[in-house]
């Protein structure tokens, strides 16, 4: 798995100060995607063991960050080795919020065939969810870029059996 980049401090993809990884490699390519230099699976660097640690130590060592979010690409393309990252960071920082963004929605994610969508989603806090629709752009909305994308809260979401929106 690579990551194309790692934001230590960002006010953009979630409340409060995050640090932002950014997974490589998706395959929905949403026209109008903001970041297609991520769909390439070799874009950016591995993501080594001892880079993940770094993150984390960085993260560890930041008084101001409320949070993590996994970004991309789409980190469920990757689920089996973004899930090992995000527990290596859940036992560190087992309270730290993590979010998580993906093109897949909620019920495409409970669906899928790969246990590992599972794993990881039961790893998070909170998915940004749905891939990106140029027709329904729209700039005020906080953390997501097409009005179709949703907000959910996902241990009350696993708890009803469907998604709840925050």
């Amino acid at each position: 798995m690579n990551i194309c980049g790692y934001i230590p401090e960002s006010i953009n993809e979630g409340p409060g100060l995050r640090a932002v990884v950014f997974i490589s490699g998706c395959t929905h390519r949403c026209p109008g995607c903001f970041s297609p230099h991520t769909w390439s699976f070799q874009a950016g660097k591995p993501f080594t063991a001892e880079l993940q640690q770094q993150i984390i130590e960085e993260i560890a060592d930041n008084p101001l960050l409320s949070g993590l979010t996994i970004a991309g690409g789409d980190p469920f393309f990757s689920a089996a080795e973004v899930s090992r990252f995000v527990s290596r960071v859940r036992a560190a920082l087992p309270d730290f919020s993590i979010w998580i963004y993906s093109g897949y929605t909620w019920e495409e994610i409970i669906q899928h065939t790969s246990p590992e969508y599972m794993k990881l989603l039961q790893l998070c806090d909170v998915l940004i969810d749905g891939r990106f629709v140029q027709q329904q752009r729209d700039v005020s909305l906080l953390y997501r870029g097409s009005s179709n994308q949703r907000i959910i809260d996902i241990a009350r979401s696993l708890i009803s059996g469907q998604p709840i929106t925050m």
